[in-house]
C-alpha cells in the first residue's frame, strides 16, 4: 500500500454518512473480484449479480475493506444504504478534494481512442488519471472519480449514454474545466429516437463546466452551431474553442496526415502553434483524433510541441483499429485491422477509409450495426459506397441487420466478392477459406454482433502456426 491511502475509514464515512467497521485505509478500488489488488476496497455493486455475493472472495484475495450495503460479520467494511449512492459520494468527495486539471469528453465516435491519447499526454506531464477500458457509465464515472489518487495533477474523463438523461449527471459529478464533443454521429439511435437527439444529450457534456471553462467542439459537425448555443445555455461564462480540418477555421486544425506503413505523420495548428506529431496508426480520423488530444495538453499547461512529443508512439487501444501481423497455417503473414469494439455508421465509414490507405489485399469483416432504430435498413444499406471505397476485394458481412448490404452490394457491378453469414462463428470460417500472404483484414461491427470473435479465432489461428513453425525449427536442428 502506497504511503498516502486513496481513502481512510473516517474520510469514506465523512464521505458516505456511513457506519465503519473497524480502523482501515485502501489504496484503490475495484467492483470485480477476478481484478482485486492487495489494499483494495472492493465496492459490492448490485446488477445482473449482487456483488455482496463477492464478499469474501475480495477478502480473500487481498481486499483491505469493503462499501456494502447489509451486514458483514468479522470484516473491515464501510456499510451504507445504497452501494452505488455511496460511491458516487466517494467520487464526489474526490473531487472535492482536487485540485487537478479534469477534462471531460463525449461524442458518437473516437471518445475512447481520445480519451487513451489524452490521457498518454497527461502522463507524460505528471501523476494523471484516467478511466480504465470504457468506464464511462453510471458506475464507471463515480469509481473513476473515486479512484483518483491525492496527488493527481492532470485528469481525463469519458462520459457515455444509452438514453436521455444520462451525461449531464456524470458531468457535474466531474466539474470539468475543459470539455469536449468528438462528433455527432447516427449511434444510440433507438434509444435515443433521433440523431437530433443525440446531439442534445451530447451537449450536456457542459452541464457540469465551471465557471469560465472551455468547451470544445468539432468544427465541421453539422450540429456545431446548435452545441455551441448549448454551450452557452448551459454555461453562460464558458470559453468556446473547435478543432476540425485546415479549411475550417477552427481554432486547432490538421494541416496534413499522411500514413507511413503501419503509422503516420501530421502537422498540425494548435492555437496558432504549428507542431509536426506521429502516431502508429493509419486514417484520417486518427489525424483529427490527435488534433483534439493535441490541444487539450495545450490547455492542461504543456506546450503543443510537449503534447506532441508526448503523443509519439500511440497505438489504437484494443478492438479500436489497432493493427497486427498474423501467421497463415501455410506460411506467410498478413495484417489484421481489429476495430471490432462497436460500431455505428460513421465510425464504420472512418475504419472503411482507414483500409483504403493500406497496401495489400483488402478484406472488410463486418458485423452488423444495433441500436440504429427504424432506419437500420437504410443505414446499413448506405454502407456500399464506402466499402466500394476503400477497395475491398472481399466483403465479409455478418448478421440479420447486414441484409439490406448484401442485397445492395450484388445488385450493383463491380462490387466485391460478398459473403452473407448469418452469425459471427460463420464469418469465421469465411474468412480462414479466403485469407492469403499479404492480406489486409478489417474486422468491425457492434460490440453486441460478436464480431470481435473473429478476430479472437484469427489470433489463436496465428499461435497454432507460430508454435507448429517453431517445433518444425526445433526438429531440423535435431533439438
Amino acid at each position: 500500500m502506497s504511503e498516502t491511502p486513496l481513502w481512510t475509514a473516517s474520510e469514506a464515512a465523512a464521505a458516505t454518512g456511513g457506519t465503519v467497521t473497524g480502523d482501515w485505509s485502501v489504496s484503490g478500488m475495484c467492483i470485480d473480484t477476478r481484478e482485486i489488488k492487495p489494499g483494495d476496497m472492493f465496492v459490492a455493486l448490485k446488477a445482473e449479480r449482487d456483488g455482496h455475493d463477492f464478499v469474501d472472495a475480495a477478502f480473500k484475495g487481498g481486499a483491505s475493506s469493503a462499501l456494502v450495503s447489509r451486514d458483514i460479520e468479522g470484516q473491515p467494511v464501510l456499510k451504507v444504504g445504497d452501494t452505488l449512492k455511496g460511491l458516487e459520494a466517494l467520487g464526489l468527495a474526490a473531487r472535492a478534494r482536487s485540485s487537478a486539471v479534469h477534462a471531460a469528453i463525449t461524442g458518437s465516435v473516437g471518445k475512447t481512442s481520445i480519451k487513451e491519447m489524452i490521457a498518454q499526454i497527461f502522463r507524460a506531464a505528471g501523476p494523471a488519471h484516467w478511466n480504465v477500458k470504457s468506464f464511462n457509465n453510471h458506475w464507471g464515472v463515480p469509481l473513476t472519480l473515486a479512484r483518483m489518487p491525492r496527488d493527481t495533477q492532470r485528469a481525463i474523463f469519458e462520459i457515455g449514454m444509452n438514453t436521455p438523461g444520462e451525461i449531464a449527471p456524470r458531468s457535474r459529478m466531474v466539474c470539468p474545466q475543459i470539455a469536449m464533443v468528438t462528433r455527432i454521429a447516427g449511434a444510440h439511435l433507438e434509444g435515443m429516437g433521433s440523431i437530433d437527439a443525440v446531439a442534445d444529450e451530447k451537449s450536456d457534456i457542459f452541464a457540469g463546466l465551471e465557471q469560465g471553462g472551455i468547451a470544445i467542439l468539432p468544427r465541421g459537425d453539422a450540429f456545431f452551431d446548435y452545441m455551441k448555443a448549448r454551450a452557452f445555455d448551459l454555461q453562460p461564462s464558458a470559453q468556446l474553442l473547435s478543432f476540425g480540418l485546415s479549411d475550417s477555421g477552427a481554432d486547432a486544425r490538421l494541416l496534413s496526415f499522411e500514413a507511413k506503413g503501419d503509422a503516420s505523420m501530421g502537422e498540425a495548428d494548435i492555437l496558432g502553434d504549428k507542431v509536426k506529431f506521429s502516431l502508429d496508426a493509419v486514417g484520417e480520423h486518427w489525424g483529427l483524433n490527435a488534433v483534439l488530444a493535441l490541444l487539450v495538453g495545450r490547455l492542461s499547461g504543456l506546450s503543443a510541441a510537449q503534447a506532441a512529443d508526448a503523443l509519439a508512439g500511440y497505438k489504437p487501444p484494443p478492438g479500436r483499429g489497432a493493427a497486427e501481423t498474423l501467421t497463415l497455417p501455410g506460411g506467410g503473414q498478413y495484417v489484421l485491422l481489429d476495430d471490432a469494439y462497436n460500431a455505428n455508421p460513421e465510425s464504420m465509414r472512418a475504419g472503411l477509409a482507414a483500409l483504403s490507405k493500406r497496401s495489400g489485399r483488402r478484406i472488410a469483416v463486418l458485423g452488423e450495426m444495433r441500436e440504429l432504430g427504424p432506419d437500420a435498413d437504410k443505414l446499413h444499406a448506405e454502407l456500399a459506397t464506402p466499402i466500394r471505397e476503400s477497395g475491398a476485394v472481399i466483403a465479409i458481412l455478418a448478421g440479420a441487420g447486414m441484409t439490406p448490404l448484401v442485397e445492395k452490394l450484388n445488385s450493383e457491378e463491380n462490387e466485391p466478392g460478398v459473403s452473407a453469414a448469418s452469425t459471427a462463428e460463420a464469418a469465421i470460417k469465411l474468412v480462414k477459406e479466403v485469407l492469403m500472404p499479404g492480406d489486409v483484414v478489417l474486422i468491425k461491427g457492434s460490440n453486441a454482433s460478436g464480431i470481435a470473435r473473429v478476430g479472437k479465432a484469427l489470433r489463436e489461428l496465428s499461435d497454432e502456426a507460430e508454435g507448429l513453425m517453431m517445433n518444425t525449427h526445433k526438429q531440423k536442428r535435431g533439438v
